[in-house]
């Protein structure tokens, strides 16, 4: 009986290990096929379409100038880690050990000149008080499910959902997944904000491993005076933004879309805009692969 209990025991050893942990670290160049005007040049002003944005949301959105990038306070300023899920650079993951241990305390995802270093803490660490300090960088926890890693950030500035001024304040949360098939890398992102978002938004990106070193940090930055004129952030008051027309005169994009809102996340908003919209005559502009 004794025997038949710890043969017994051994297998259920076999038949249930220990959650998988997958290797992440190394070079991940970024594939930037997907959302291309987002990931290489940049949308157009006031594109905000599938964006769900909430009334504030909106308005703050509306309200932006480009020009406040070129603030001498500004120009240093990091982006989000959002800008992992919408920006054009690659990815350098590594892993640091415990040196009593040897298990991995966190994943650290290097930064670029437009973003700081994400570390990923893995010891079971809890998020700070709502009242600590908030950074750019922000405090990020994980665990594995299975093999795929799930990080949680939270305790961020303010930022963008989108490099042409849609917001994000400092009470947004994102949820990521980062999912490896071989060489690949599939990172999903979740973008929670009570303050500009009506509901949760959703990104996915890849990544490929490459044998190109890819950087970990930018060099330094140096502020400039650009022009911008002391005293004053550059903004629109409201219904003064000049580029409220400008996807419905290049694309003929109906305002109600462009301005984004919940709905138009969804497929069925395109039935409710197919008698409204008449394909422009010719493509000017971000016209994918053979435009300019």
């Amino acid at each position: 009986m004794r025997r038949h209990t710890l043969v017994a025991g051994a297998l259920l050893c076999v038949a249930w290990p220990a959650a998988a942990q997958i290797d992440l670290s190394g070079s991940w160049a970024a594939k930037n096929f997907e959302d291309a005007m987002e990931r290489g040049a940049g949308p157009n002003p006031l594109d905000f379409a599938g964006l769900p944005f909430n009334e504030s949301g909106r308005a703050k959105a509306l309200s932006y100038s480009q020009s406040q990038l070129s603030m001498p306070e500004r120009i240093c300023a990091f982006y989000t880690q959002w800008h992992m899920m919408i920006g054009p650079f690659s990815l350098k993951i590594w892993n640091e050990q415990d040196p009593l241990t040897g298990k991995t305390a966190a994943w650290v995802i290097g930064g670029w000149e437009t973003r700081g270093p994400m570390t990923i803490w893995m010891d079971g660490r809890p998020h700070p008080s709502p009242n600590a300090p908030h950074t750019q960088t922000g405090f990020t926890t994980g665990k594995w499910d299975g093999d795929v890693l799930s990080a949680v950030t939270t305790h961020m500035k303010t930022g963008y959902a989108r490099r042409n001024g849609a917001p994000i304040s400092d009470q947004a949360v994102i949820t990521q997944h980062f999912i490896r098939h071989g060489d690949m890398l599939t990172v999903t992102g979740m973008l929670e904000d009570p303050v500009y978002l009506a509901e949760p938004y959703y990104i996915t990106r890849t990544f490929v491993l490459t044998q190109n070193m890819v950087n970990a940090a930018g060099p330094p930055c140096i502020p400039g005076d650009e022009g911008v004129e002391e005293g004053r952030v550059p903004h629109y008051l409201p219904g003064k933004n000049p580029f409220l027309d400008e996807m419905f005169r290049i694309y003929h994009i109906p305002q109600e879309a462009a301005l984004g809102g919940p709905e138009t996340m969804y497929p069925a908003f395109r039935e409710k805009l197919k008698d409204k919209f008449v394909i422009p005559p010719k493509c000017t502009r971000n016209c994918g692969a053979g435009g300019n």
